[in-house]
């Protein structure tokens, strides 16, 4: 069976700038990975890369066996790739439903199932997007991106900004997604303890470079590599140990 997503050599950016250099990443049909990193090493332009929104200086890109590398962002998004950015990204003026079918279409996940991931969404399905709290934002960001049944869903720090609470709802959430949702996840995230307990596999970048692919266990249960790599503080990195024996 084809990868997901594969890179091969690729170097991108924003205009001459070059941010990812070399990358060389493959994802399996039905794998889930996290990527790691300290705030500015391109773990949000690795993920726009994929959806094109950056300049391809070098290398090529590939879904489900397809070489992607020119197509536009909307060919892309029909071939299969859901998104969630950073910013959310919903439309304010336009309700929870019409932010729901903007993008949608046939295939397992519809309104019914998203609701049934997030119920917050079906009490707010007449609000418009502005009108929702920050972690409900969030939940429709997702939501939206699967109402388009990717086979492979790129989520951006779905987890930054939110209440400890609705971190927890959410990390429900995307578990469920993990296990049952029949397409691969490549989660960005900057909350380690989120992170290595998402998926099995784990990467970490740094300027601009994988650094580190290889098993989320090994992170959680070297505190000292993983402080390095990463840069948490010993707090940080002991919160992620304890949660591991827990």
């Amino acid at each position: 069976m084809a990868e997901a997503l594969a890179f091969d050599g690729v170097s991108a950016g924003y205009g001459e700038t070059v941010v990812i250099e070399d990358i060389c990443l493959s994802v399996g049909a039905r794998e889930s990975i996290t990527i790691l990193g300290r705030n500015g090493v391109g773990k949000t332009t690795l993920l726009a890369t994929a959806m094109g929104h950056t300049r391809l200086h070098g290398g090529r890109i590939k879904l489900n066996g397809d070489d992607i590398s020119a197509l536009d962002i909307h060919r892309r998004a029909l071939a299969g790739i859901g998104y969630v950015p950073q910013e959310r990204e919903i439309f304010p003026s336009l309700t929870v439903e019409e932010n729901l079918h903007v993008g949608a279409r046939p295939g397992r996940w519809d309104g019914a199932r998203v609701f049934e991931l997030f119920p917050h969404l079906a009490a707010r399905l007449g609000n418009m997007g502005n009108q929702l709290s920050g972690g409900e934002q969030q939940m429709l960001s997702i939501a939206r991106a699967l109402m388009g049944n990717p086979r492979l869903l790129l989520m951006d720090e779905p987890t930054e900004g939110l209440a400890p609470l609705l971190v927890e709802e959410l990390q429900r959430a995307m578990d469920d997604l993990r296990t049952d949702a029949d397409m691969a996840i490549v989660l960005v995230e900057q909350n380690p303890r989120v992170a290595l307990g998402f998926a099995e596999r784990a990467l970490v970048m740094d300027r601009g470079r994988v650094i580190y692919d290889g098993p989320s266990a090994e992170l959680r249960q070297d505190r000292q590599r993983l402080e390095a790599l990463i840069g948490v503080g010993k707090d940080e990195s002991n919160r992620v140990g304890e949660d591991r024996q827990r």
